[in-house]
């Protein structure tokens, strides 16, 4: 695919001191996941799915960042019946393999909140039955009133969305799961984009940082981290895929994950 898009990749505003204060924080007393691998074939077989569904796309994508990306990932695009409930076997048979411990699920607004409902199905259709909630924008303030919908938030929570850029989004969920006395506990996504993060300097300039938003919720934050697949995945995948077209995706995406790409963490 040719042309130019653009999508929202918001950035990791801390600095270092606060960083350091977040690792004196309660959260940082939660257990810290390392990365949980994929299963190779599920994350193959993922990749390959959203190829199919146009929801993984390539091109020349400017990213808010000012990045040109060669890939664009929107999971908006699961758009009908049959492309989310694939989806949430992907995000099942993820979450099952990596042995990620949690006793409900969360899905913040607003892509969060169908991608939570439909893992929940899934689940259940595994045997895995287990509560599901989400947040409203805005508070009600009728009718049952609040921003929470769903089950009472309790136990350890497990946060579904779709892609992870600055960690702003699993922030923002921990608070509310807090807020109502629960932990939160670990973070599912579709895809790990496995590129540094940025950080705005006091001049208003952005700079590039060393690790990643995913990255950043497990170390700073202390939640674990499922993705379904990572952008080595996407690399393995178009290793294995015939023709012109595809070997000059692959020599793009390769070319933008040695400039933009962090190391991969060990699991533990």
């Amino acid at each position: 695919m040719s042309g130019r898009g653009k999508y929202n990749y918001a950035h990791l505003f801390f600095c270092c001191l606060g960083m350091r204060r977040a690792a004196h924080s309660p959260m940082a007393n939660h257990p810290s996941a390392a990365p949980t691998q994929s299963n190779d074939r599920n994350a193959h077989d993922f990749v390959a799915f959203a190829v199919q569904a146009g929801v993984l796309r390539f091109g020349e994508f400017t990213t808010k960042a000012g990045r040109l990306s060669p890939y664009f990932f929107n999971a908006g695009l699961f758009d009908d019946g049959a492309k989310l409930g694939r989806l949430a076997q992907f995000y099942a048979q993820a979450l099952l393999a990596s042995g990620v411990e949690f006793d409900m699920l969360f899905g913040p607004a607003y892509k969060g909140i169908p991608l939570g409902a439909a893992v929940a199905v899934e689940l259940a259709r595994l045997g895995r039955n287990v509560p599901f909630a989400y947040n409203r924008k805005e508070a009600k303030d009728h009718g049952e009133g609040g921003s929470l919908v769903g089950a009472p938030l309790k136990g350890r929570v497990l946060i579904v969305d779709d892609v992870m850029s600055a960690g702003t989004a699993a922030r923002e969920s921990i608070a509310l799961i807090q807020a109502a006395g629960a932990i939160p506990h670990a973070v599912a996504i579709a895809l790990d984009r496995q590129e540094m993060a940025t950080e705005k300097q006091p001049d208003g300039s952005i700079r590039d940082v060393p690790y990643s938003a995913v990255q950043y919720v497990r170390q700073t934050l202390g939640l674990q981290v499922c993705a379904i697949a990572t952008l080595d995945d996407l690399l393995s995948y178009l290793q294995t895929q015939s023709g012109d077209a595809m070997g000059s995706h692959r020599a793009r995406v390769q070319s933008y994950r040695e400039r933009y790409g962090v190391q991969p963490t060990s699991a533990a």
